[in-house]
């Protein structure tokens, strides 16, 4: 890397490569890349290796390997299945067995990992290859075509034809790299847009058509009342998974075109009258050229209202409602005025997550960031620090709560080492705050959620941060700015409040469950309440 020119970066912890590498991915459009060790190296990258096959992110692997064979030495130090370890969180893994296939394996690794639905990729190579010479002359192989079904797609097209039909697009990460497409399809059809969680940003939220995320009962109110309207949802890399839906709990519609580039996920969740096999963009540039067979007459009627219903989602979520400490969602609006709709946000396992999705808005793809399917708490730490490497032209700020903090929070000094200006909001109330709201309700107690008490200004003196503190919902806007302009990385912590605001997506959550219980299982949820509520000690801990 020296003699090349490579720029590399050390971590502190093996998971924290991986997770940067997810990170440069999603923020670049290119694959990000990581080397590590075989054995405890490769074990603790799993995680973030796990993210990036949930979350469909491109990223390539350079595993080192013991030596292999029938020659090879039992007990060598990492010996574990390093290949049989990585297979079922890749797309592929490419074992190299000589010198001469090393450049052919790691083209072809870069090649599968952006292929279709992206994902992770690996290349294992044994150690002692590394010292091995050979003279590389092997044409690049070119890049897979991106799939179209044009059968499928003619089925859509003649679905979208009747005007009668009123349409509603539901848009995922797959769109990230297609959202001036999908916006001028968007108008085309006069559809009103929401998006995944992944998915925000694909078309700008200050768009007339845009509705924030989800379209149920767990998304933006905005979202769920426009669709209710709809005649056919078109949902474009959009995979209908468990968490943004809330335990697949998302409205059914009599027509719903689904478009992915992986096959497997078209139909799977949700029933689908037409699946189309297709990249997101290949399909909306398709559709752009047969406009005229789809094309609807402007609603000036349907932009009012879903004006007006935006208009009443933001007004409440700019409501205090916690004076003291902080209430969260004017914490989380004010940090996306400060940062301005250029910089990026990493937001972290929270109950604070939700309330992120549905109140910052977002002006473009590759701005907004959560590890939204393998949900790895503690990614944001990581994450944003990659992100902040590749592109120091940004504003880098990283949400991350007080549980999810300590499970990353020494990758922090590597923002220091490498003088990082991220700035790391810790959500502070002492608890695993978000498996208490699943639990309490439940249970009628808590059970391992409670936390110790940490000394945030000295642990962040101890590790080269600067510090900050915000204690009441007052003081947001003015430390927020302090932090957001001191020179380098920095931890500001925040008294959180999470008591007196609803989160929609756990509502939903808490209905689809409950819905899916049986009979049996409904009456012993019932008792166990009945009796612990009527117990003086809840015995939470």
């Amino acid at each position: 890397f020296k003699t090349r020119g490579v720029p590399y970066l050390l971590v502190t912890n093996e998971s924290s490569s991986s997770i940067m590498a997810d990170a440069a991915a999603r923020v670049s459009g290119r694959p990000g890349v990581f080397c590590v060790v075989p054995g405890p190296g490769l074990t603790n990258a799993l995680t973030g290796i796990g993210e990036a096959r949930a979350d469909g992110v491109p990223i390539v692997g350079i595993v080192t390997d013991v030596l292999r064979g029938q020659k090879a030495p039992v007990g060598q130090v990492h010996d574990l299945p390093n290949i049989a370890l990585l297979q079922p969180v890749c797309k592929t893994v490419i074992e190299v067995r000589h010198q001469a296939e090393i450049p052919r394996a790691i083209h072809q690794a870069f090649r599968i990992s952006r292929a279709g639905e992206p994902g992770p990729a690996a290349v294992v190579i044994p150690y002692n290859l590394y010292t091995e010479i050979w003279d590389y002359n092997e044409a690049v192989p070119p890049p897979v075509p991106p799939p179209f079904d044009e059968t499928a797609y003619r089925k859509a097209l003649c679905l979208l034809k009747d005007p009668a039909k009123r349409v509603g697009i539901y848009a995922g990460l797959g769109c990230v790299d297609a959202g001036p497409s999908l916006t001028r399809v968007a108008e085309m059809l006069q559809a009103p847009v929401a998006t995944t969680v992944s998915g925000k940003g694909t078309i700008a939220d200050c768009h007339p058509l845009a509705v924030g995320w989800g379209y149920g009962a767990q998304g933006t109110r905005s979202a769920e009342k426009s669709f209710k309207d709809v005649d056919i949802v078109l949902a474009v890399g959009a995979r209908f998974s468990e968490v943004s839906t809330a335990n697949y709990s998302i409205p059914t519609h009599e027509h719903l075109i689904q478009v992915d580039a992986n096959p497997r996920n078209l139909g799977r969740n949700t029933p689908t009258c037409v699946g189309v096999h297709a990249d997101a963009r290949a399909f909306l540039d398709r559709l752009l050229i047969d406009c005229a067979a789809v094309r609807r007459p402007p609603r000036p009627d349907l932009w009012s209202k879903i004006a007006r219903d935006r208009s009443v989602d933001r007004a409440s979520h700019q409501t205090v409602k916690v004076a003291c400490p902080v209430d969260p969602m004017i914490f989380l609006m004010e940090l996306r005025r400060l940062l301005g709709p250029e910089n990026l946000i990493f937001v972290d396992v929270t109950a604070a997550t939700h309330w992120a999705s549905e109140a910052i808005d977002v002006a473009a793809p590759r701005r907004y960031f959560t590890p939204a399917n393998n949900q790895s708490m503690g990614w944001s730490i990581p994450a944003a620090i990659g992100a902040q490497r590749i592109r120091p032209d940004r504003r880098v700020a990283a949400i991350v709560g007080d549980g999810c903090f300590l499970m990353s929070a020494l990758e922090a000094t590597t923002a220091a080492r490498e003088n990082l200006p991220v700035k790391f909001f810790v959500l502070d109330d002492g608890a695993y705050h978000y498996m208490q709201m699943l639990q309490q309700p439940t249970f009628r107690r808590t059970t391992a959620t409670q936390l110790a008490h940490i000394d945030y200004a000295s642990l962040a003196r101890g590790m080269g941060l600067g510090y900050f503190q915000i204690d009441q919902t007052a003081q947001v806007a003015g430390v927020v700015s302090q932090a957001l302009a001191s020179p380098g990385p920095a931890l500001i912590r925040v008294a959180i409040c999470y008591e007196d605001r609803d989160i929609r997506w756990l509502k939903a959550l808490k209905a689809s469950y409950i819905k899916k219980l049986s009979t049996g299982q409904k009456a012993r949820m019932a008792s166990r309440i009945a009796v612990r509520s009527l117990n003086g000690r809840p015995e939470s801990d």
